[in-house]
């Protein structure tokens, strides 16, 4: 965890310094935020965000120009962490080596996330602690490399939570909704919530989806529900947070299971 910086510091940041952790800035209003040559956007009062890939190791350093002119430094180290190997056997083997007559449904599901994703909104909706959108048994964690039907594939970028079908999701934040899809290839029912700043969740394998593109949830709203669709065993949600084109941790913005 990374605590808040000392009171006389005139930014402040919380959250997880570590790979595949998402931190918050408090920086006063009028301030210039910069983070690995990337300028960020800051809201009026002064918020910010930015996240940790799950394979940064290099230092690098947000810099802050305050309305003053004064520059600000801080060397962001990300804490190294060690990942699962999760081996899942049971899967349709079509959505393991998928055929080649659903290769350009595979790839028009991939374009449709990238551009949801892309998304840089001015609110803040990020700036109030998350909750959980379900709970349930955790059956797999960000970072751990697949193994489907034997086969090595990328490594899993969400929280998957064992819940019966038809189990509400409820929205973790508020947000503008970004994206709903009924049946995309492998993750079946999908739907994006855009918190702001980049900052966006996805959700995934839903049986139903309750709300609308360019809808305004709220935190706890009942959004959606648990299903199997898509490449799935079982019921379950497998909820993914991003920031921009960074895959960061969803479950590091939590405190954790009831």
């Amino acid at each position: 965890m990374l605590a808040s910086t000392a009171q006389a510091e005139p930014v402040e940041l919380t959250g997880q310094a570590v790979q595949g952790g998402v931190l918050f800035g408090q920086a006063p209003a009028g301030s210039e935020v910069t983070w690995n040559d990337l300028v960020l956007p800051i809201s009026d009062e002064g918020r910010f965000v930015f996240g940790l890939s799950k394979d940064a190791t290099a230092s690098t350093t947000l810099k802050v120009r305050l309305p003053d002119g004064k520059d600000w430094e801080k060397k962001i180290t990300p804490t190294v962490r060690e990942f699962e190997i999760q081996r899942i056997d049971g899967l349709d083997q079509s959505r393991v080596t998928p055929p080649p007559e659903v290769m350009e449904r595979i790839a028009n599901d991939a374009y449709l996330a990238r551009k949801a994703r892309e998304t840089i909104s001015e609110h803040v909706a990020f700036d109030e602690p998350f909750i959980w959108p379900v709970k349930g048994r955790i059956t797999g964690v960000y970072g751990a490399q697949r193994i489907l039907n034997g086969e090595p594939r990328a490594p899993h970028w969400g929280v998957d939570i064992a819940a019966p079908t038809g189990t509400p999701v409820m929205a973790p934040a508020a947000g503008i909704v970004a994206l709903v899809h009924k049946d995309m290839y492998f993750s079946g029912g999908t739907l994006f919530i855009d918190h702001g700043h980049g900052l966006m969740s996805a959700f995934l394998h839903l049986d139903d989806i309750h709300v609308e593109a360019g809808e305004w949830v709220d935190q706890g709203q009942f959004v959606a529900s648990v299903g199997s669709t898509g490449r799935s065993t079982g019921p379950h949600l497998d909820w993914r947070v991003s920031w921009r084109d960074v895959r960061v941790d969803a479950q590091l913005l939590v405190e954790g299971v009831d």
